[in-house]
């Protein structure tokens, strides 16, 4: 359990959207935008490529984490490798334990805990998000009905892990949630 913990953490600490930005010469992320290093932000610089790679790679490595350990360590490992999988892309040491919000590595991991699951959180994103056009509102649509959803589906204890997930997720969305509430939260590839 201890080697699932630690795989989910390291895989989730890479800063994929830090690494891809520089690596395309567009520079430190970090001083874009919103300054976080997830695929939203990575939308603001004008590269949709190199956003579309940050989120496929972001949500990858939940993924891949939950995979990896559920081969060795079932079910239990599973949860906790997909935990700390979003742990560590929020708190990455590689950037100072300022990571990302979670939401693309958090699709990941439900996906490979329950892909129904996950394809309805990423049709709940979709629609909040488009209707909206705002990419936080789909986001905490989708983590709101992630734990409701994997309680129907799969059974408690992934639920609760979906909750975790969830809650870890919309607590990192704190400035989001105080800028739709004041109605300047801004729209999907609008530049701040």
């Amino acid at each position: 359990m201890i080697a699932a913990v630690l795989l989910g953490f390291v895989l989730g600490s890479i800063p994929f959207g830090l690494l891809l930005t520089r690596a395309a010469g567009l520079g430190d992320i970090r001083k874009t935008g919103s300054g976080n290093i997830g695929a939203t932000n990575v939308l603001r610089t004008g590269r949709k490529d190199i956003a579309a790679a940050t989120l496929l790679l972001d949500g990858g490595k939940g993924a891949v984490a939950v995979l990896i350990a559920a081969a060795w360590a079932g079910q239990p490992g599973a949860l906790l490798a997909g935990v700390a999988a979003v742990l560590g892309h929020c708190f990455s040491p590689w950037v100072g334990f300022k990571g990302g919000k979670g939401v693309a590595t958090g699709a990941g991991t439900l996906l490979a805990w329950s892909w129904p699951a996950g394809l309805l959180c990423l049709a709940i994103w979709i629609a909040a998000a488009f209707g909206s056009k705002r990419s936080s509102v789909g986001a905490l649509a989708a983590l709101t009905a992630a734990p409701v959803l994997l309680w129907l589906l799969t059974d408690r204890t992934t639920a609760l892990a979906g909750l975790v997930v969830s809650a870890v997720c919309i607590a990192r969305h704190h400035a989001n949630i105080a800028r739709l509430l004041a109605g300047t939260e801004p729209r999907i590839g609008q530049k701040r």
